[in-house]
């Protein structure tokens, strides 16, 4: 039987994912990932708009 899905490259070197660590290629991809993540490399960028600030600076004041 066919898989259902098709093969994917892997996100950290760009072979073809296996079954056993998928998205990756091997089980050393999925460690150098995962140290990215840990290492902080991934992040989301966040934006505040300052109207957020000022109700966030306002709150602070309530509670001093």
């Amino acid at each position: 039987m066919p898989d259902a899905q098709p093969r994917q490259a892997c996100p950290i070197c760009g072979k073809a994912a296996a079954d056993g660590s998928r998205p990756f290629c091997s089980p050393r991809c999925a460690d150098v990932d995962l140290n990215r993540w840990l290492s902080g490399v991934y992040a989301v960028p966040v934006t505040e708009d300052e109207e957020e600030d000022e109700r966030r600076d306002a709150g602070d004041d309530a509670v001093n």
